[in-house]
């Protein structure tokens, strides 16, 4: 397949628009077809227009450098990923099994820990992970649900077999960039729309709203007092938070503009007095949360939430206490997770992983850790983490004595050959390592997003694509294969 006047190659990987043979696959042919029609000034041209729209539109995100935060404009590449419907419909199945059986997990730990007793998962692990919270225990969310917004990230490995590579059930961010991605295309390339069938993705904000009305206290009576409660304007991910509250048209707000009363309720002050809230849709932390249960330090909370949140007058999405599934080292018995509460075989398997508080699997780890990936158990973003064939020896030597140190904190991973995309580099189209965020709603019930947010490694073959480790961002388009 040429784009431009150049011949594009996957250089051996699986790509997710070009096949081995050099052909467009069926799902992606007008795609294909319509940019390798543009010449590479065109594409360069193409490339502004939607840089300028991310500007025009003040789509930005923060990163932390050297004890600064800087506002970045967000970085979109003009070519889409393409997955084909029929595909999609099997992982849309397997996200939602995964949801279920994790929040049925989370909801055992904190009442009755059955999955304990019964030696399924360790009680060690629990009982020493980090976000195991005890003020948490037997708490009883509406619908059995602590996770109600999910963001968990797939990979597609040389095979073509697609992957979780991990969970993220804490505050999962990123779902405004997959929206705003699909309007900057739209918007920079309309008459491209017109000839395809993709599936939308505008309706998320309203799902998250009837999401959130749903786990909101039953004896409310009316129609439910919905917030976005965010750190601030400083957080990395404030413009997601700003972004969400004005499309479900709810009030953005900040631990300072909260209090809960003698009756354990939440109020929201306003300029006509304090006003009930019944669902807060939180993106501050758990330890943060509740200077009452958790650290008295903190100035990002509201005294006194966790009181109301057990007594029932207010939903939190997230519950706190969710992030003990976000744990890497949970994440590798998912699959016995699922067998234990739903009898069934996981839909999409896991990466193969070595737990390195075994210590069969941390001699493995060690002694081939060169060919590795090495991640930390409860870090995000692709920080504190190693990709053994891209280290040096000096920093395979620092890792082993880390997981000597720490075996428990560890999991290892064998280096996956992740799939391609066509990317525009300079002037040309190259393949770049991508991986994808759908994310999942459950409340009273359960949907998943038409696609996700694609993260792209923009640095031609590396497999980190974290926005603040310099990745990029693609559309994602789930196209109809069938009538």
């Amino acid at each position: 397949m040429k784009f431009g006047s150049k011949s594009y190659s996957a250089d051996g990987f699986h790509d997710e628009l070009i096949a081995a043979n050099g052909n467009a696959r069926p799902h992606a042919r007008l795609l294909a077809e319509y940019f390798s029609a543009m010449q590479p000034d065109e594409l360069l041209e193409r490339q502004r227009a939607v840089d300028s729209t991310i500007v025009d539109m003040g789509i930005s995100f923060t990163i932390y450098s050297e004890g600064d935060n800087i506002d970045r404009a967000w970085p979109l590449d003009i070519i889409p990923r393409a997955l084909p419907g029929s595909e999609w419909d099997r992982v849309e199945e397997g996200l939602k099994q995964r949801l279920i059986a994790l929040n049925l997990f989370i909801d055992d730990l904190y009442n009755d820990r059955r999955i304990l007793k019964d030696k399924i998962v360790p009680a060690e692990l629990i009982d020493s992970s980090k976000n195991y919270l005890a003020p948490c225990r037997g708490a009883k969310p509406r619908h059995g649900v602590w996770a109600h917004i999910c963001g968990s990230d797939l990979v597609r490995d040389g095979d073509g077999t697609i992957y979780v590579l991990e969970d993220n059930l804490r505050v999962p961010s990123g779902v405004s960039y997959m929206l705003e991605n699909r309007n900057v295309i739209k918007r920079v390339f309309p008459s491209i729309f017109r000839n395809h069938r993709i599936r939308p993705v505008s309706e998320y904000p309203s799902a998250l709203s009837s999401m959130l009305r749903s786990i909101a206290p039953s004896d409310i009576g009316g129609k439910p007092e919905i917030v976005v409660l965010t750190p601030g304007i400083y957080n990395s991910a404030y413009f997601e938070h700003s972004y969400l509250a004005r499309t479900m048209g709810v009030e953005l707000v900040e631990g300072s503009d909260l209090v809960v009363d003698d009756d354990d309720c939440v109020y929201m002050r306003t300029i006509d007095g304090l006003k009930r809230v019944d669902t807060i849709y939180r993106r501050i932390d758990d330890t943060f949360i509740d200077p009452e249960a958790f650290r008295p330090d903190s100035m990002l909370g509201v005294p006194g939430i966790m009181r109301a949140w057990r007594a029932g007058n207010v939903a939190l999405a997230n519950a706190p206490g969710s992030g003990v599934a976000d744990d890497k080292v949970i994440y590798s018995y998912v699959p016995d997770i699922i067998r234990y509460y739903m009898g069934e075989d996981e839909i999409i398997p896991n990466v193969p992983t070595w737990r390195c508080s075994d210590s069969k699997h941390l001699d493995h780890v060690l002694n081939n850790i060169a060919d590795l990936v090495v991640k930390p158990a409860n870090e995000s973003g692709g920080y504190g983490m190693l990709v053994g064939p891209h280290a040096s020896k000096a920093e395979h030597e620092k890792f082993r004595e880390l997981l000597k140190a720490d075996p428990r904190n560890y999991i290892a991973q064998p280096t996956l050959s992740l799939s391609t995309a066509p990317t525009l580099c300079d002037d040309t189209l190259e393949p770049r390592h991508l991986d994808l965020r759908p994310f999942i709603l459950q409340g009273a019930k359960i949907s998943v997003t038409a696609g996700g947010l694609t993260r792209v490694a923009m640095v031609k073959g590396s497999l980190v694509v974290n926005s603040s480790q310099g990745g990029g961002s693609k559309d994602t388009w789930i196209v109809e294969d069938h009538d």
